[in-house]
């Protein structure tokens, strides 16, 4: 008999299970992959870290979920500044005077800010939709060449049809500032997430290939309370409706060159390119393996945003009015379940960052700890 049972062994559920374990709980962590560390699993090819579910780059202001990660790692110094590809043009990525200058050959920020502010008179009055609040924000010349493909790709959806409040806030940066999170701490684990992940899990048992629905019920597995991090709608069989997710397909390749794109992440925000950006993983770690040496070869992954469907990997859940009224019945479903607590992306229906999912664990932990 455990004292918890935890479902997922991706970041919500190895800082829970780390947390109880130090405060004397006896806990046994299963996950339905062949893997741990959920979403954010790295694996080595040719000495390179392959962020197998998309990139992640950790970055946060909470100096409280910073101090907690570096007791599992060492973090590199990586920062995040992609570059957006329109048809063989490349821009700096978010949008700051390097973007500026190559638009339209605008030197100052003042230059910048007239020809923004001429472009965003366009839209009067209340933007109605995602497309009206991007050329409210940053002009009809921006709008076109790095926002409006990209987006249509991600979502599956005109921009005219996407809610406004998707980007209700766009970095508009009138400095040479490519650095795109504005958070004070950030990095990626040096050796890869696995291994971060294994580390907060050391000396805890974990069991992989298990689905928490076939064997829910047996003896072996039970315990007093557990804490699940999969799709809250799954848990209640559907009952109530599918939540809708997007879902992302890769297409990994190994080349037998030391750089193909010259940086971690290229944006193509055309429509006609089917895919929505070209990840080279040997970037995150500066090209470098963990004694210093250069990699001969890279990894590069296309990303192809698509519509979920059972059987695909569920990644952002689609916050929109009709999916949110459905969470809320599910949310008072499992409020109502005494011995079970939801958590993470899948089980809050939730766009939760890393830092975000770890904050949240660990805001629970207290939680529990204080009942």
């Amino acid at each position: 008999m455990y004292d918890y049972l935890i479902v997922g062994a991706g970041l919500y559920g190895a800082v829970c299970a780390r947390e109880l374990t130090d405060a004397g709980k006896k806990v046994l962590v299963i996950d339905k992959r062949d893997h741990i560390a959920g979403n954010v699993y790295t694996e080595k090819v040719e000495g390179i870290n392959v962020h197998k579910y998309g990139a992640h780059i950790f970055h946060t202001n909470d100096k409280r979920v910073w101090d907690y990660v570096q007791r599992f790692a060492t973090f590199n110094r990586f920062t995040n500044s992609p570059v957006a590809n329109y048809k063989g043009e490349l821009y700096s990525l978010p949008f700051n005077m390097y973007t500026f200058n190559k638009m339209w050959g605008v030197v100052t920020p003042e230059e910048a800010l007239a020809k923004i502010e001429e472009q965003r008179k366009e839209i009067k009055g209340e933007p109605r939709n995602l497309e009206e609040q991007a050329i409210s924000l940053v002009g009809r010349d921006i709008y076109e060449k790095l926002i409006k493909g990209y987006t249509q790709k991600q979502w599956g959806r005109e921009c005219s049809e996407l809610p406004a409040f998707i980007i209700k806030r766009l970095p508009v940066r009138l400095t040479f500032d490519n650095n795109y999170f504005n958070a004070l701490y950030q990095g990626i684990p040096v050796g890869g997430y696995t291994k971060l992940v294994e580390r907060m899990l050391e000396g805890i048992e974990v069991r992989t290939e298990v689905d928490y629905f076939k064997i829910k019920d047996e003896e072996s597995f039970s315990a007093d309370k557990v804490i699940y991090t999969g799709p809250i709608d799954a848990y209640f069989d559907y009952s109530l409706g599918t939540l809708e997710y997007r879902s992302v397909k890769f297409e990994n390749e190994l080349l037998d060159i030391p750089n193909y794109q010259g940086n971690a992440a290229v944006n193509y925000t055309d429509a006609q390119t089917p895919y929505t950006r070209i990840i080279e993983h040997k970037w995150f770690e500066f090209g470098k393996d963990e004694d210093g040496n250069d990699l001969p070869k890279t990894v590069i992954s296309k990303e192809y945003s698509s519509e979920w469907k059972p059987g695909d990997d569920p990644y952002y859940p689609v916050n929109d009015d009709k999916n949110s009224a459905l969470y809320k019945q599910y949310k008072e479903l499992a409020d109502k379940e005494g011995k079970v607590i939801f958590g993470g992306r899948l089980g809050e229906y939730k766009y939760y960052d890393m830092d975000q999912v770890i904050a949240a664990a660990l805001n629970k932990v207290d939680d529990i700890s204080n009942h």
